[in-house]
């Protein structure tokens, strides 16, 4: 059997980089080292023991007086052997004999010592008598690391609150001298695992963005034919609907440095700071051109300037927008540098940071359609344990207006719903509970209902239905529930049209159905409630907005008072007092044409709303199928429909 040799071995040592700290701690240790080794191993007594176990006997060599302070005391050769004298007699390095002093003690004074050590020699012969020498000594490396030490402790105590108050000890932010230094991180791309193939219902939006990837890496296809590399790419929509996700799939996509930061990270209390931080983030990416940077919620940053008058000229937010300008599109050049930004809030950016030349493209992701639901549902649902009646067409139904987001909440939701009941797969009616969870909030099985409120509610949800059932540009009803969900006692999903165009009928057929419900109470009970408390709302701003928005009112005419460019700061209107009596008064008339309208609806199909409001209170929850089986098949189908009936009959012919 041959072995491989060129393979590398997974137990190889980690190589340990070199530090300048090691260098430090050597001195330090070699110094401890010298104060220690450079100590004698001379054992503490007293006079008394000094006294009767030493001089008494005889075994006193000499006596030294060291700054007046201690006595050491050293013994005769012959008497070292001597059991009493064993941890002294040898060298603490080696086995050679110890010279001494082996012993020592502390005095208070020279006199008082002498006269004790008089005392007791009074009797000894003049010979054997001992007389103590005198020596000076000085202890240099005690000095030394007597003031080095205080010397190290304070230094690190101020290191320890420097990268403390600059927020962290490492990087190139963790130097309070460094608080100029951009925060945008390299994005390595084994980090990333998310590419095109994971972002689905966003293909035009992912046309574009792959455009900008692939000329990145093949330059030269497209400047050819004298075309320029884009500045900038702004993704704009709604949130979650995957905005962020495309740039992670970039990431994961190209070849290439990818600086990756939100737009509060150029904001700080001190003036200056932000501006410095776009220069560093541009300077770090033409040093590794070609690359990416991406800015997300670039409106911290990027809001239109001159709009707060209060922070003054000299806004801190302001100067990082001018210099953030100046570096996309100023007398520096940027080649091979590409700004990526996203937002959700397009309308308040200033106009030169949208211009061309800066972000040359505006890409807008939308709320996915059906068939992109559709896609987003395929994608969240494969690590999710499905049961064999899972259709996906069903779920990407039962989810009109729902963003990316949402859809991936709906499976996490459900996975939930199912793992708490103790089942082994996730099931059809896991996920319309999920959508019900999402939609609605909370079910609320304990809260106390009265029988009469009950009813009420139901008449109320049947108006609903029975509106938006029999008008031809209402919302066609999906499903309607008496079950308590958050803050609401009833509520009803509808199918909305997916229309890029609302006509005046369309907004009228909308608003007649939201006041469904309060026109049945008033037709079955002959009293209202304050049940319609969302409905009215819902009603009264889009009355207003047909009226003073829209110019969709006769008597006003093709007049709108809606200001997009966000200056108008409400202090004052930009109409006569008169003007405002005639808005007012047609909104009122507006809506109280369309509440007779629906009361005229209910009455002429009084006994088939009463018959759904009763299968309201039998089984608290109804479908479409049960307004079918009411009221007939709907006479009008949407564009909305007949996109399902398409999807269902291509599915149809794949299997």
């Amino acid at each position: 059997m041959k072995k491989n040799f060129n393979k590398p071995s997974n137990n190889n040592p980690k190589i340990f980089k070199f530090n300048i700290y090691w260098i430090y701690a050597v001195i330090f240790i070699f110094f401890i080292g010298l104060q220690f080794f450079s100590t004698d191993i001379a054992k503490t007594t007293n006079f008394k023991d000094f006294n009767t176990k030493m001089l008494q006997q005889g075994k006193v060599e000499k006596i030294t007086i060291i700054n007046k302070e201690k006595v050491f005391i050293y013994i005769k050769k012959e008497f070292l052997s001597e059991e009493q004298f064993n941890n002294v007699n040898k060298k603490p390095i080696g086995n050679s004999l110890n010279p001494g002093p082996h012993f020592f003690f502390e005095i208070g004074s020279v006199e008082t010592f002498n006269q004790d050590l008089k005392d007791a020699q009074k009797d000894f012969d003049y010979e054997d008598k001992i007389s103590p020498t005198y020596e000076t000594r000085k202890d240099v490396f005690g000095d030394i690391l007597g003031w080095i030490l205080p010397l190290v402790f304070f230094i690190g105590i101020w290191i320890f609150i420097m990268r403390r108050m600059s927020g962290g000890a490492g990087g190139a932010g963790g130097q309070i001298f460094s608080i100029g230094k951009t925060k945008g991180k390299l994005v390595d791309k084994s980090n990333i695992k998310v590419t095109f193939k994971d972002v689905a219902g966003l293909e035009e939006a992912k046309e574009e963005i792959s455009e900008i990837v692939d000329f990145l890496k093949k330059p030269e296809k497209y400047t050819k034919l004298g075309g320029k590399i884009p500045r900038g790419a702004m993704l704009i929509g709604p949130p979650g609907t995957g905005k962020t996700l495309l740039a992670k799939a970039v990431a994961g996509e190209a070849k290439v440095p990818f600086f990756s930061l939100s737009g509060s990270d150029f904001v700080e209390m001190f003036v200056g700071v932000g501006a410095s931080r776009v220069r560093d983030l541009f300077k770090q990416a033409k040093e590794k051109a070609p690359s990416i940077i991406f800015i997300d919620e670039i409106d911290a940053i990027g809001r239109a300037r001159g709009k707060n008058a209060m922070t003054g000229s000299n806004d801190e937010r302001e100067n990082t927008l001018n210099q953030l300008l100046t570096e996309m599109d100023g007398f520096g050049t940027n080649t091979g540098v590409i700004v990526m930004a996203a937002t959700n809030r397009a309308d308040i950016l200033d106009k030169a940071l949208t211009r061309a030349g800066r972000f040359d493209r505006q890409i807008f992701v939308d709320l996915p359609d059906l068939a992109g639901r559709k896609e987003i549902f395929e994608v969240h649902l494969k690590p999710i344990k499905l049961s064999k009646n899972i259709d996906v067409n069903f779920l990407a139904r039962q989810t009109p207006g729902f963003s990316g987001a949402d859809i991936a909440n709906v499976c996490n939701e459900a996975a939930l719903i199912a793992a708490r009941t103790s089942k082994k797969t996730v099931g059809k009616q896991d996920f319309l509970d999920a959508v019900d969870r999402i939609v609605g909030g909370l079910e609320k099985k304990s809260k106390i209902i009265s029988p009469n409120e009950k009813k009420t509610i139901a008449f109320h949800e049947a108006g609903h239905a029975t509106i938006s059932w029999m008008l031809e540009h209402a919302s066609p009803l999906v499903k309607v529930t008496i079950v308590p969900r958050g803050r609401s006692l009833g509520a009803a999903w509808y199918l909305p049209e997916e229309r890029q165009l609302t006509t005046t009928e369309q907004m009228k057929d909308e608003i007649c159905a939201a006041l469904g419900g309060r026109a049945a109470e008033s037709l079955f009970f002959n009293k209202i409630s304050t049940g319609a408390l969302s409905d009215l709302e819902k009603v009264t701003k889009q009355a207003y907005a047909m009226v003073s928005i829209y110019g969709l009112s006769p008597k006003l005419g093709n007049i709108s008072y809606y200001d997009s460019s966000g200056q108008n700061n409400g202090f004052t209107k930009p109409y006569s007092e008169d003007r405002a009596k005639l808005i007012d008064s047609e909104v009122s008339q507006l809506i109280e044409d369309q509440y007779q309208r629906a009361l005229k609806v209910l009455k002429n199909n009084k006994k088939k709303v009463e018959e759904l409001a009763n299968a309201l209170l039998t089984k608290e929850v109804i479908f479409k199928a049960n307004l079918e089986s009411i009221f007939g098949l709907r006479k009008w189908k949407s564009y909305q429909e007949e996109q399902l009936n398409e999807i269902d009959k291509k599915d149809a012919n794949k299997k």
